[in-house]
């Protein structure tokens, strides 16, 4: 079996799938994809293929505008049936009410789900469609993320971010005709996005490294070439030339295709998600609009590598690390938690006890791994993160806010979501490293703004 990162889009999502030196045997549910100009005259083909004559066609008006015209023209044309609902809202929230919406909307002669949108559109028909056992397929209206092909989907419940698995969706249409013409911020949102993956990577072979979570470097290739196909085309963004357009559009599904291969978000998101995470749940519960995801998540990928850069100057203290742990003040913690996350911290407290976030045995463990590892981390990170400056000058040419001052969070905001980041889920991150080592909650970050 040759590389995926060597593979077609059509080699990779093939229904039988790929026997990989993992162990494990890679299949995307992904069974119709068309990325370019004219895509959607494939439409109602795709449909078809997936077992779909009539529509359930979720949007909001903005995904509406942008594209409905030329997808229910592919639809009439085909005598595809379909019933349409938009969501009004000016923001539309990937939580219980939206999925409600959809609930009591649903008509039941309906045979297949069909979101004409992006990010949260994506995720909540995936979630939906799951829910009502129904084939879903995606036109998408912008390359702002690269959740399109995955499997997983980002979601809001009880006020607190969480990914659920779902199915991906098995068709996408990505015409050039309609991607194009998205607002440019959601095109900067999807370079911010894949740059996260430099990040997210390095952090998947630390957490191979230390706690043992399953990793396959078939699939990490694969992220690196996608990132690396967005990367060179980043400039043509600007003038949303066609060709950078449509290699961004491939760049993300590929990354989402990995996120279907790996069964989990790892090989996308790393710490600089967990920023957005927080962010977001802090802006909610502010009730202020919240910026978008790959924006945030552009920052946040600045910001990691940020604390890498000051990490590595720094030798581990096996004795700092003993003594931190044994002195573990578990009032303190939630004491923090409840400050940080408001009303959704008791769900956050509850699901970090049931599963030993501060357990002493499996801190011992873990602190034993990385001690003997270090230089292997370290190593780990030279080969994964490129210079910071390199990321931040490809960010400012193309006008991306690079601060969490940009999109209005202050120094400490940044400051409770670093230290907060470990608490949501139990994924080993940069900031649960430095936890094990005694260092988080004296470590100095953010750096003052200059």
């Amino acid at each position: 079996m040759k590389p995926f990162a060597q593979m077609s889009l059509q080699e990779l999502i093939a229904p039988e799938g790929h026997a990989c030196a993992c162990g494990k045997r890679h299949k995307a549910g992904l069974r119709c994809l068309r990325i370019g100009t004219g895509a959607l005259e494939s439409l109602p083909r795709c449909l078809f293929d997936i077992g779909v004559t009539k529509s359930f066609v979720i949007m909001d008006s903005n995904t509406r505008k942008a594209a409905w015209h030329l997808v229910e023209h592919a639809l009439d044309k085909a005598g595809i049936q379909h019933t349409e609902y938009v969501f009004t809202k000016t923001h539309v929230e990937p939580d219980e009410h939206s999925l409600g919406s959809l609930v009591m909307a649903f008509d039941p002669g309906c045979d297949g789900i069909l979101a004409v949108g992006s990010g949260v559109l994506n995720d909540l028909a995936k979630v939906f469609a799951h829910a009502v056992g129904l084939p879903s397929a995606v036109v998408a209206t912008a390359p702002s993320m690269d959740g399109y092909a995955s499997d997983n989907a980002s979601m809001i419940r009880n006020r607190v971010k969480v990914s659920l698995y779902n199915a991906c969706p098995q068709a996408i249409v990505a015409d050039t005709r309609v991607v194009k013409e998205a607002p440019m911020r959601m095109l900067q949102a999807g370079l911010g996005d894949m740059l996260a993956k430099y990040q997210s990577i390095c952090e998947w072979r630390i957490a191979n490294l230390v706690t043992g979570e399953y990793y396959c470097e078939n699939i990490a290739g694969l992220v690196r070439a996608s990132l690396k196909k967005i990367v060179d085309n980043a400039e043509g963004l600007k003038n949303r030339d066609e060709a950078a357009i449509e290699a961004v559009v491939e760049g993300l599904v590929l990354s989402g295709i990995a996120m279907s291969f790996a069964e989990v978000s790892r090989p996308a998101s790393g710490l600089e998600h967990y920023f957005s995470h927080i962010w977001e749940m802090m802006a909610l519960e502010r009730g202020l609009p919240v910026e978008l995801h790959g924006i945030q998540v552009g920052i946040g990928t600045l910001l990691s590598m940020q604390i890498w850069d000051r990490l590595k100057t720094i030798t581990p203290n096996r004795e700092k690390a003993e003594r931190f742990i044994e002195t573990f003040d578990e009032k303190a913690w939630e004491h923090r938690v409840r400050a940080t996350f408001g009303s959704a911290a008791q769900a956050i407290l509850d699901t970090a006890r049931k599963e030993g976030r501060n357990n002493k045995a499996a801190h011992k463990k873990r602190l034993d791994k990385t001690l003997k590892h270090w230089q292997d981390i370290l190593n780990i990170v030279a080969e994964e993160l490129p210079l910071y400056q390199k990321i931040e000058g490809l960010m400012k040419s193309l006008d991306l806010p690079l601060t969490p001052a940009d999109i209005g969070f202050d120094e400490k905001d940044t400051r409770d979501a670093f230290l907060g980041a470990r608490e949501i889920r139990n994924k080993y991150l940069t900031s649960s490293l430095l936890w094990d080592l005694g260092l988080l909650y004296d470590f100095p970050f953010p750096e003052p703004a200059k």
